[in-house]
């Protein structure tokens, strides 16, 4: 694996400039000079935000404010943008970095300004009753898929309103009933009930796979004038033959 390539000061801002003065597109940049599209965009979000200095490798750990760190999370949770146009967004330096925030706040634990430490604070997963679970997670789907603040309302860990959700969509009230001894039960069926059972599922998986490729398809199809079929495929992680084939189809 190749290292990547530094890139000084002047070499960003030449590499701008065919962008900016003679209408060179970022994907043909990025073939010309062998830097990825995002890291390219990178540059150019900073050179529109803070001028020349944008471009300038910084000496310093680079500092967020506790304001910016919960932007980041609450926009990559809301999916409205992708994890890589987070990082262009708030010029956050890796995508390492966003992880970690997001991990803290999926754990409750207080985002701070940089350097100011980490709080220990965290709800645990608790027991619950099959009438609680199932109004936790109407509750959740009311408003709009917020796990957060569906888990802090009800006294649960964000990881159970998760499962949940994920659950109920698949096979509705009876998903959120107590498991246990269920195989027991599933011992005594008859191997056509069983295939009728597992039939069954397959049929909601493969129902809420071609509700997300629709998804993914209009959104490329809504964008498609503005970036390139093959950029927001790259970004969406969603293969190009997926993408053909369902809009053939």
């Amino acid at each position: 694996m190749k290292p990547k390539k530094k890139h000084s000061f002047k070499s960003k801002l030449n590499i701008l400039q065919k962008h900016l003065c003679h209408d060179i597109s970022i994907t043909e940049l990025s073939g010309l000079y062998q830097v990825s599209e995002i890291t390219l965009r990178k540059w150019l979000y900073r050179y529109e935000t803070n001028g020349v200095e944008g471009l300038k490798d910084s000496k310093t750990w680079k500092k967020y404010s506790k304001e910016v760190k919960e932007s980041a999370v609450l926009d990559y949770l809301s999916g409205k943008y992708s994890h890589k146009e987070i990082l262009i967004k708030y010029e956050i330096r890796s995508s390492s970095v966003l992880q970690n925030w997001i991990k803290q706040y999926n754990s409750h634990r207080k985002l701070k300004d940089t350097g100011e430490g980490m709080s220990n604070s965290m709800i645990k997963s608790r027991k619950t009753t099959v009438e609680e679970r199932i109004a936790i997670v109407l509750s959740c789907i009311e408003n709009n898929y917020n796990y957060q603040q569906t888990a802090y309302a009800n006294n649960v860990s964000y990881q159970q309103v998760y499962y949940w959700v994920k659950k109920y969509k698949i096979d509705g009230d009876k998903a959120l009933h107590d498991s246990r001894g269920k195989r027991k039960e599933e011992a005594r069926m008859s191997d056509e009930d069983k295939n009728k059972i597992q039939m069954r599922k397959l049929e909601k998986e493969n129902e809420c796979l071609r509700a997300e490729n629709d998804f993914f398809v209009s959104f490329i199809q809504k964008y498609k004038d503005k970036y390139t079929v093959k950029l927001m495929c790259k970004v969406l992680k969603f293969p190009r033959s997926t993408y053909y084939k369902v809009l053939n189809h």
